[in-house]
């Protein structure tokens, strides 16, 4: 097994440390989209995409598809999101998740955004079945194939201990 401090997964940190790169990630889940695709989506300058680009898939969390011939007859390579991000563990990458999820909800009509937020009084055991739960109908749905009439959606579920200012 892999020591957490080498060159390898120091490289997959790093690489999912930039909310741009985990939307260019979402971007690429189910449909395979070319460096000229991103840059566009996401009004970047084509080097600086294929920057992003070249670090997820040397860290094999995008992968080339075979090249094609885009719109204008040059051939280019579309890349796909391998899912890989979903099963590597990042320390400290809450910060990164919550600027991603703040960059993707930019724009979006606030009635289309469905959010809950409750407190809980939980002992260990019921914490730890909740979070089971979550992370089983999480799992379900991950396994599941899109559907063929179905629209891109994120869910972002976050789960935290309440700080408490002491009582004085």
């Amino acid at each position: 097994m892999a020591e957490p401090d080498d060159a390898a997964t120091q490289a997959r940190n790093r690489a999912l440390s930039s909310p741009l790169r985990m939307r260019i990630l979402r971007f690429c889940l189910y449909e395979a989209r070319s460096n000229r695709d991103i840059a566009r989506e996401f009004d970047l300058n084509p080097g600086t995409s294929l920057h992003h680009v070249r670090t997820l898939v040397d860290t094999g969390f995008l992968a080339a598809e075979e090249p094609r011939t885009g719109a204008r007859g040059a051939t280019e390579i579309p890349y796909l999101a391998t899912r890989k991000s979903w099963s590597t563990h990042v320390p400290n990458i809450s910060s990164v998740l919550i600027q991603t999820f703040l960059q993707e909800i930019e724009g979006v009509d606030p009635e289309d955004i469905r959010i809950a937020r409750l407190g809980l009084m939980l002992n260990e055991t019921s914490e730890r079945e909740l979070r089971e739960r979550f992370d089983g109908v999480l799992a379900e749905f991950i396994a599941r194939e899109p559907d063929a009439d179905g629209r891109p959606i994120s869910l972002m579920v976050v789960s935290h201990p309440e700080v408490r200012k002491p009582i004085t």
